[in-house]
């Protein structure tokens, strides 16, 4: 407890002491700030419905979908053909094992490392414009956290089964349709429900790489100063993030289920997600005109050899990995990066630990507290539509909306990556709640304990190991997340990023993406470590 303690302690004095890095002055907003963020606000409760831009937001909408889709239905196949390997479960020499752990394991991590849109980026230059830009961004970031989690879910799979199977004379493959994957289906499929919510998000955000969709609208709009119709798609964006949440939620509740009544539901929902996945890659190949095997020209194979011989300084006299100013450079700009995952980590958490209690469901029914009050219900509702609003809307379409309200810095990056995050952070710790062990809560209650009381030495003593370790995985995830708000003006890695891509200075984005590969390990290994601790 004390280690816990002491550990809550010198993370907050972290978080605190990360503001000093913003340079707080009067010049933080623009001189335009207030009256734009008003214009923003009220344009919130006045979005354009006209049928004109109704029907470019159910086409962007679509365009969205598709490349989610086509990504995540690529990623699958990748998270199978590396995470059963990188398990391990049907290896049984060292040699194998240590191949599994360290081989595929490693492949997995780097995919997963890069965020979406930098591999997005990437493909971009290598082969040009093309839908398979953002499909191969989406397939390779989340085919390395889907096989990831399938590797893991495979290891803790009960053994008897697999025991008996292996004593009837199965063979590996066998073992591993009938034994393993059985076993671990309900919860593969109901994490890539969860990923192909998140594909979504990324989806939207591919246009900052030129490619179409709900963030293409987004970004145009804002451009052009029409804030009704940023709501518009907005909003539209929002629907499609809470309908996949909620299919995904249905979803993982009726295969908890028996089979009889879950059998139905989890056969449409497969026939469902096929089907759309089949017209995904229909869209992209009939309506966007983009074949597979045209990115494979002659023309594109020389392109993408001079870019990545750029990246390797093939040719060049001295590359900027060779440089020791350009590391200085690099490792000032990691340490700017890691400032703004502090800050956006540490104000998401301060402001779910501030909504948690009214977002959860039994606090609404009065079961939490004993206590039932009229305004319960209205608070969870609005909690509950603020984290929607929140983790609905990506963390770049955030930011893009921020630096129009602050000026381009380390602040508008960490708000931006705090505001998604909060949504994210709340729903997760309100479902702690939710599942918390109510007898001790009515022990106090029998021996006269107040509801804050109740809250105090029932509640939040018994929730926080959890909330602290949601808090940290967070960490990770907006560490990765970082170097993207900086292609807005946000500082940091990603503001380098985008500068050196601009001008070709690929041996700086090589360089860049070794410091960003660098700090993502760094964090990992701390935020492994504290839950050590906290567990």
């Amino acid at each position: 407890m004390k280690k816990r303690n002491y550990l809550t302690l010198f993370l907050t004095l972290i978080f605190l002491m990360s503001f000093a890095s913003v340079g707080w002055s009067k010049n933080l907003f623009h001189s335009g700030g207030s009256s734009t963020m008003l214009q923003i606000l009220k344009s919130l409760l006045n979005p354009n419905l006209s049928p004109e831009l109704l029907k470019l937001a159910f086409e962007s909408s679509w365009i969205t979908v598709a490349y989610a889709a086509a990504g995540i239905s690529l990623a699958l196949i990748i998270a199978f053909v590396l995470g059963i390997p990188a398990s391990g479960v049907l290896t049984e020499s060292t040699f194998g094992k240590w191949m599994s752990f360290t081989v595929f394991r490693g492949i997995l991590g780097f995919m997963r490392s890069i965020h979406e849109l930098v591999w997005a980026w990437l493909f971009v230059a290598a082969i040009g414009l093309s839908p398979y830009a953002a499909i191969f961004a989406l397939a390779i970031a989340y085919g390395g956290a889907l096989g990831k989690i399938f590797a893991e879910l495979l290891q803790t799979v009960p053994q008897e089964p697999i025991k008996a199977l292996r004593s009837a004379g199965a063979s590996k493959l066998q073992i591993l349709i009938y034994g393993y994957l059985p076993q671990a289906l309900s919860n593969m499929v109901s994490y890539s429900m969860y990923r192909f919510e998140c594909a979504i998000r990324s989806s939207a955000i591919m246009s900052f790489v030129g490619l179409g969709g709900l963030g293409y609208q987004i970004q145009l709009s804002l451009t052009e100063l029409r804030y009704n119709e940023v709501w518009t798609f907005l909003f539209f964006l929002i629907v499609i993030v809470s309908a996949v949440d909620l299919w995904s939620s249905l979803l993982r509740k009726k295969m908890a289920e028996a089979a009889a009544s879950r059998l139905s539901f989890v056969k449409l929902s497969t026939v469902a997600l096929a089907a759309i996945a089949a017209a995904s890659w229909m869209f992209i190949y009939i309506a966007e005109a983009a074949s597979l095997l045209d990115i494979f020209n002659a023309k594109n194979l020389e392109h993408t050899k001079d870019f990545l011989s750029g990246l390797l300084g093939i040719g060049q006299a001295e590359p900027a990995f060779f440089s020791l100013e350009s590391w200085k450079n690099a490792i000032r700009l990691a340490a700017e990066t890691l400032h703004i995952s502090i800050i956006a980590i540490g104000l998401s958490a301060a402001g779910m630990l501030l909504t948690v209690i009214p977002a959860a469901r039994n606090a609404a029914e009065g079961t939490l507290t004993l206590k039932r009050k009229w305004y319960n219900w209205p608070l969870y509702l609005f909690t509950s539509g603020l984290y929607i609003i929140s983790r609905s809307v990506p963390e770049l379409v955030w930011a893009m909306i921020i630096v129009y309200i602050l000026k381009p810095g380390i602040l508008p990056g960490a708000i931006a990556l705090a505001l998604h995050n909060f949504g994210i952070l709340g729903k997760l710790c309100a479902e702690v709640v939710e599942d918390l062990d109510l007898r001790p809560v009515r022990n106090l209650a029998s021996s006269g304990a107040s509801s804050g009381q109740i809250l105090v030495y029932g509640v939040i003593p018994a929730v926080m190991p959890k909330l602290l370790s949601y808090i940290l995985y967070r960490w990770e995830v907006i560490i990765r997340t970082t170097i993207v708000v900086g292609f807005v003006g946000a500082g940091g890695l990603g503001q380098q990023f985008k500068l050196s891509m601009s001008w070709f200075h690929y041996t700086d984005v090589t360089l860049i993406l070794i410091c960003y590969l660098l700090l993502v390990a760094l964090v990992d290994l701390f935020s492994e470590g504290c839950r050590r601790i906290i567990q």
